[in-house]
């Protein structure tokens, strides 16, 4: 079997059946297992499943109590047969020859990435993201070169890519639990691990922008946990020796000072003390490399607002 497609279920039944009807007629003829992962939906998701299930045996049924994404990612990945698995949200979807075109494309990649595009339900139309060539590169290149480029779609979704089950398994690469954020962890530890990568420009995933979804609000938690997910990078990558880190430092200290940021502030109404003891300020000052974060970084150890003082400069300066 070449593919497991997972895809967690939470609390979706007003989109379900559009992703699932577009895993399931895929022009691809192969053989393939689609493992929904019910993580303890409350609505009629799971009625959903049950209809599917009883119209193709590639669905396959796993419910557990509430664990969030990354333990239902997990749960999938446990238990997939394929190949390869591709890891797609319950309210997106994919396209028609998406299969078939990974199958022309793998050889014995750890990662095969492509491209995606947003789809916002006002009916506003974006065009896909330009500048993904058809290229293998290793992990840690793919990562240099794609990590930071201007894009839409952004860059950390694990969605845009499939994984060999056997390289993430091997480097135990599970997604951490309990947390939102999780692919921005996820990803730039894959990539370091990735030995080969295989990038292609076709257009396969469909990712659906929803008002009230959880990457389109701002929370305590979630603030807080950008903040672990900026300790955990920079514990896993500061000790590294065999990389050149200038990409991943700048990532991990936009992550920190993101913390922030207005709209962000806002979620703890600016009290700052609520968020300064969470950060591992010597990690942050050693990710600090580029010229403005390291302005940024003396400007928040000194006082978030004076760093606020100095956006509303920035800002000024720019008109």
């Amino acid at each position: 079997m070449k593919f497991s497609i997972i895809i967690p279920v939470y609390n979706v039944e007003r989109y379900l059946s559009q992703c699932l009807d577009s895993v399931l007629n895929q022009s691809y003829d192969g053989d393939y297992e689609v493992i929904c992962v019910d993580d303890g939906s409350t609505d009629g998701s799971p009625a959903i499943l049950e209809e599917y299930a009883g119209k193709s045996d590639k669905i396959k049924i796993i419910r557990q109590e509430n664990r969030g994404l990354g333990g239902a990612r997990n749960t999938g990945l446990r238990a997939a047969r394929g190949r390869y698995v591709w890891f797609v949200d319950s309210d997106d979807w994919i396209e028609q020859e998406a299969l078939a075109t990974l199958t022309k494309s793998i050889g014995d990649e750890d990662i095969v990435c492509f491209n995606g595009r947003r789809y916002f339900e006002d009916g506003t139309v974006e065009i896909p993201d330009s500048g993904i060539e058809e290229i293998n590169l290793t992990g840690r290149e793919y990562y240099g070169r794609y990590a930071l480029s201007k894009r839409n779609f952004h860059f950390v979704c694990v969605v845009l890519r499939i994984y060999r089950r056997e390289f993430l398994l091997a480097d135990g690469l599970f997604f951490e639990e309990g947390i939102y954020h999780e692919d921005n962890l996820f990803t730039p530890i894959v990539c370091y691990y990735a030995a080969s990568v295989r990038v292609i420009p076709d257009i396969l995933y469909v990712y659906r922008i929803r008002q009230g979804s959880i990457t389109q609000s701002f929370t305590d938690k979630r603030i807080f946990d950008t903040i672990k997910v900026a300790n955990c990078l920079a514990e896993f990558f500061i000790p590294k020796t065999d990389i050149d880190k200038s990409v991943v430092y700048r990532e991990i200290a936009g992550e920190y000072f993101s913390v922030f940021m207005s709209d962000k502030a806002e979620a703890y109404r600016g009290d700052y003390s609520v968020v300064e003891p969470l950060i591992n300020w010597d990690s942050y000052k050693a990710v600090s490399l580029y010229p403005r974060h390291r302005r940024i970084y003396r400007l928040l150890s000194i006082s978030p607002r004076l760093f606020r003082l100095y956006l509303g400069v920035e800002k000024l300066l720019k008109r």
